[in-house]
């Protein structure tokens, strides 16, 4: 048995063993009568929640998936609802992927664009995970998953809030140095921009960017274009 296997076992089983308690709690769910107080569970977490932790607070999945055939619910992909009545979303992807891979963090050219240092419009969204982590298996909305290692993945995390959501996301210098490191991959004209949009930012310091071009083992490479734009 693979250790993937293995591990969607055991989530499996899980989930089986919230259903069974879940469903010991009350003899109509599903019904209408179980929506207010569901409701109230997704209003608690602020509106949005995974199959798997609204089991965990007490919803049957079958509520959820009456309340999502009432219109109570949007299904925003798999295995994740949010209450119809919000306002909408302004980041409807940002907030699925935070959900969905929480141990995610927002790299390259998504989190220039959260950082407005880019004119390059994401068709994916990039995602930085622990070399080692379990990729995530997400219909929508696409996503290319780039594994970092030790102080490469961990330094330079910061949290924004979209649509009520905490989002993972690198720094404005962590970024533009992933960008030169992964140059090959993207172009160096974009991590040359976004040098340039970084420098002319009040907040844009060349002592933190080179701080960062360490970790990222690319400060030969870094030096000259920062010391070119001064």
């Amino acid at each position: 048995m693979t250790g993937r296997t293995c591990a969607d076992r055991v989530t499996s089983n899980y989930l089986h063993v919230l259903v069974s308690v879940s469903m010991s709690r009350g003899q109509k769910q599903g019904r209408p009568g179980a929506f207010p107080a569901a409701a109230a569970v997704f209003r608690a977490r602020g509106g949005t929640l995974r199959t798997m932790e609204a089991v965990r607070r007490g919803v049957h999945p079958r509520t959820l998936y009456s309340m999502r055939d009432a219109g109570v619910l949007e299904q925003l992909g798999r295995g994740l609802f949010r209450l119809a009545a919000l306002p909408p979303l302004g980041y409807p992807d940002l907030v699925a992927v935070a959900l969905r891979v929480p141990d995610a963090v927002l790299c390259l050219v998504s989190a220039l664009s959260v950082h407005e240092i880019t004119t390059q419009i994401p068709h994916e969204i990039h995602l930085a995970l622990r070399r080692g982590a379990e990729p995530p298996r997400m219909e929508h909305p696409p996503v290319r998953v780039y594994w970092f290692t030790g102080d490469a993945f961990t330094e330079g995390i910061e949290k924004r809030r979209f649509d009520g959501v905490d989002v993972r996301v690198y720094g404005a210098a962590k970024s533009v140095a992933d960008c030169f490191k992964y140059r090959n991959k993207l172009g160096l004209d974009v991590a040359l921009e976004a040098l340039r949009l970084h420098l002319r930012q009040k907040r844009g310091r060349p002592d933190e960017l080179l701080r960062f071009a360490r970790v990222c083992r690319v400060e030969k490479v870094m030096r000259p274009y920062i010391e070119a734009l001064l």
